[in-house]
């Protein structure tokens, strides 16, 4: 697959997932935005690995709850590099605590990163995003697993797989397709988190391989919704977890 003159945006770039995605958007010819919102010595990182294999890329901070900072990361995409093809919403936050612990501050913060920093980006989109392009929004298989603590995060994946659906024909005529990618359980710093080594190992058991996802994993099926192959789907999540249930 090639992503030749293609020109990628990732959130949430700096680590984890969105840096695999990263990486192996550049490999493959495009030329990349690694955003991020507060840890530059790691965006600049994954650029300098980029630019070392023959890449281009440039890291861009942005807080996505932000619409003047989104705008603002669109724009200085199209100054450096002209045109955007291709939008992975990968920033998120998430945060697991019982329904009687959730605050106001905690609810919002989570909406307003993970579901009005997608809508925003994709509105951006809509807005600058050459023909043929590209939008893939992250959800989680959590949201189907009744999971304690998570009500708040999957709540917010809900609503991403929802806009995911409803903003589908809106960018068909454009030729701009969108998808949603939901994982399961991946081994990034943001999943392992507080959690103990007795409840990761029962999340390996989950899933049909008895393992955690790797960021490669997950950076793979975009690879594969961004090429060429994939230009008749579009609207669908797509659960890459394993078999997780």
């Amino acid at each position: 697959m090639s992503l030749n003159e293609k020109v990628a945006i990732v959130t949430g770039a700096s680590r984890g997932i969105g840096c695999q995605v990263a990486i192996q958007l550049a490999q493959a010819g495009a030329k990349v935005i690694v955003h991020y919102s507060s840890s530059p010595a790691q965006a600049n990182e994954v650029v300098d690995t980029i630019v070392q294999a023959g890449g281009e890329a440039l890291a861009v901070r942005a807080d996505v709850s932000k619409v003047m900072e989104v705008e603002d990361l669109f724009t200085r995409t199209l100054e450096r590099f002209g045109r955007v093809d291709i939008l992975i919403n990968n920033a998120g936050i998430m945060e697991r605590r019982s329904i009687e612990d959730v605050t106001e501050e905690m609810f919002d913060q989570h909406f307003s990163v993970n579901v009005k920093g997608t809508y925003f980006a994709c509105q951006q989109a809509m807005k600058h995003m050459a023909r043929g392009g590209s939008i893939i929004n992250f959800s989680t298989s959590v949201s189907g697993a009744m999971l304690p603590e998570y009500s708040v995060y999957a709540a917010t994946k809900g609503a991403v797989e929802q806009l995911t659906r409803q903003l589908a024909k809106e960018f068909g005529p454009k030729d701009i397709i969108i998808n949603c990618l939901a994982p399961g359980q991946v081994a990034t710093e943001l999943f392992l988190n507080g959690k103990s080594e007795e409840l990761i190992d029962s999340y390996r058991r989950m899933n049909a391989f008895g393992r955690l996802g790797e960021p490669q994993d997950i950076a793979n099926a975009v690879e594969m919704l961004v090429s060429g192959n994939a230009r008749w789907i579009t609207g669908q999540t797509i659960r890459v977890n394993g078999g997780f249930n």
